[in-house]
């Protein structure tokens, strides 16, 4: 039997059923799904020191379990001594079952190991049914080792979803086990 993730089983299971409930879709096919996960983070200090974006590929190979990549620059900017072609940045698509993975990890053990955490805003979605969510310190994520890293930094995640509106997105998200706050 093939390995599939705990919360794919779940959304299969019980999500979809509890979203028809909520919005009476009369197709299966229009319960919204998680399409992929965008993980990702700009190193501007990567311009004086290249070693930056290996360590950030690095680590987010280590949290996702999927190789990232560098995205370069599109254009010059004097002022920040930037060139064109540039890697500034990094960051992982995620899709499929390894997405799920990461879903199932970020809210069972990096989440919850938030100073002071009491729950992620509801104020990150785009009106198209998409969620972005910035974490402050990537060593929330168990993978990482905390005396191998050279600087705290912190990583947008953006969930993109097939649902049309953000109310849908949200009731998607919270029963993939999101902890939105209590306003």
């Amino acid at each position: 039997m093939a390995y599939t993730p705990r919360l794919k089983e779940e959304y299969k299971s019980r999500v979809v059923n509890s979203l028809t409930d909520e919005f009476g879709y009369k197709n299966v096919m229009q319960v919204p799904k998680l399409e992929r996960i965008v993980v990702s983070r700009g190193v501007g200090a990567a311009v004086a020191d290249k070693k930056l974006i290996d360590y950030s590929v690095d680590e987010f190979s280590k949290i996702t379990g999927q190789k990232a990549i560098s995205t370069n620059s599109k254009k010059d900017v004097a002022n920040f001594k930037l060139r064109k072609g540039m890697p500034i940045g990094v960051k992982v698509t995620l899709r499929g079952e390894r997405m799920y993975e990461f879903l199932d990890r970020l809210v069972t053990s990096a989440l919850p190991r938030v100073r002071d955490f009491n729950g992620i805003k509801a104020t990150g979605f785009d009106g198209r049914g998409n969620y972005s969510l910035g974490i402050t310190e990537q060593i929330i994520f168990p993978e990482i080792d905390i005396d191998k890293v050279k600087k705290i930094e912190g990583m947008n995640i953006t969930f993109i979803t097939s649902a049309a509106t953000d109310k849908e997105a949200k009731s998607l998200l919270q029963e993939l086990g999101l902890p939105f706050k209590k306003n």
